[in-house]
């Protein structure tokens, strides 16, 4: 079993920057792929990025690429979202997750609580 919690989540205004991390205790970290999801109001779980098990590879979703940025510490077994110009549509319970691939499905072993944005206009 692997434990994933989220920090860093506010309410910000459009346009600011904010920085998400998840810690993980429970398991050999530097072996799982890691992923950020999204759950926005009235709306299904959506992927917003991933990174593979080195920190190699990392895979953003359309809607976030050239604002977002996924990466990892292995030493410390963190993983991090640092998100420029946040739009509103951005607002969202931001939920961290552990899988064998860094895929773009909600297929992974382990899940965080959620930390909640709050982008305001």
């Amino acid at each position: 079993q692997m434990q994933l919690v989220e920090t860093g989540g506010g309410l910000v205004q459009a346009g600011d920057s904010l920085r998400l991390s998840c810690a993980a205790s429970g398991r050999t970290f530097s072996s799982y792929a890691m992923g950020w999801f999204r759950r926005g109001p009235g709306k299904e779980r959506e992927f917003v990025a991933a990174i593979s098990w080195s920190g190699a590879s990392t895979y953003y979703a359309d809607s976030v690429q050239g604002r977002f940025t996924i990466s990892r510490d292995n030493a410390k077994n963190t993983v991090s979202l640092q998100m420029n110009n946040l739009k509103v549509e951005d607002t969202a319970n931001y939920y961290c997750a552990a899988g064998q691939f860094p895929v773009k499905t909600s297929r992974y072993d382990y899940w965080g609580p959620g930390t909640q944005v709050t982008v305001s206009s």
